[in-house]
């Protein structure tokens, strides 16, 4: 019994000498990732010293931080879509703006350290949108071709699969391949393109959010250099040049070109003869 009695005096000095808890802040996720369009949980709870109606408020980050909720009430496009519960706020029907970080902010003004916060970061994850595919319609053998698919909209971002007459194209195997793919641009590229790679192409979008998206597919013919029309064309080029030439020459030579052609008077003119019967007598003479 006296060792008991002589233990409270040094317990009721301990809990008298201990430290006044602060505010503590806390969040289940500081990572929050939800579909466009559904709701976002931003988690927040806290625990304090004495006062039992602390402030709690809400804020968002970005080019300047703006109130969620604030005193009481939701501020701006929160107004009609959020609601709170404890310190936890719940956004209904998230979207790309809503996307940020938070924190959440706790006042007790009744405790000895009487603010505390923490953070909770939200992504709003966008499915496929339909991507834009420059597909050209033909090229000739031996050229390179680039096959270009992209969904700028996506989050997080799409990779892309493209097909040949609806079979998948693999990745190249070998570095001496004929063609090279790339997943994360969407860019498909022959080095040199042949024949047998005529077909229709399509090329497909996915990031994991919602349905996989796919371009409609376009047809891209292949075909040889035609030989022939080429030798013509350029015969035909070299026979004007020739016939230009030539009737340049003749004219230079014969002196069209030279300066005082323009302008310049006959004098070796002979004017034309006069008919006989056309002379008349001006004067009578006798003999």
């Amino acid at each position: 019994m006296e060792g008991t009695s002589l233990c409270l005096p040094i317990v009721v000095l301990l809990m008298q000498c201990s430290p006044s808890v602060p505010v503590t802040v806390t969040t289940d996720k500081h990572k929050v990732e939800v579909n466009e369009f559904s709701d976002a949980v931003l988690s927040c709870t806290f625990r304090t010293e004495k006062d039992q109606n602390p402030r709690i408020e809400w804020k968002k980050k970005g080019k300047d931080v703006s109130f969620v909720y604030f005193d009481g009430h939701f501020k701006g496009p929160f107004e009609d879509r959020a609601t709170i519960d404890g310190a936890t706020v719940t956004l209904r029907r998230a979207t790309q703006e809503d996307a940020g970080e938070y924190r959440c902010e706790i006042s007790a003004p009744l405790d000895t350290v009487n603010l505390g916060e923490t953070n909770v970061t939200l992504k709003v994850l966008v499915p496929p949108h339909i991507p834009s595919c420059d597909i050209p319609s033909g090229a000739v053998t031996g050229s390179v071709v680039q096959l270009r698919c992209q969904d700028q909209q996506s989050i997080p971002p799409a990779t892309y699969t493209w097909f040949k007459d609806n079979a998948a194209i693999s990745q190249p195997r070998s570095a001496n391949a004929t063609y090279q793919m790339n997943s994360h641009t969407g860019v498909l590229e022959f080095r040199a393109v042949a024949k047998e790679d005529t077909g229709r192409y399509s090329c497909l979008a996915s990031n994991g959010v919602g349905r996989p998206q796919s371009c409609e597919g376009k047809h891209m013919t292949i075909e040889d250099v035609n030989v022939s029309a080429v030798v013509a064309a350029v015969v035909g080029v070299c026979l004007v040049v020739v016939v230009c030439g030539c009737g340049g020459y003749l004219l230079h030579r014969n002196g069209f070109f030279s300066p005082g052609h323009r302008g310049r008077s006959n004098v070796n003119y002979v004017p034309p003869p006069q008919d006989p019967q056309d002379f008349k007598h001006t004067q009578s003479f006798m003999l």
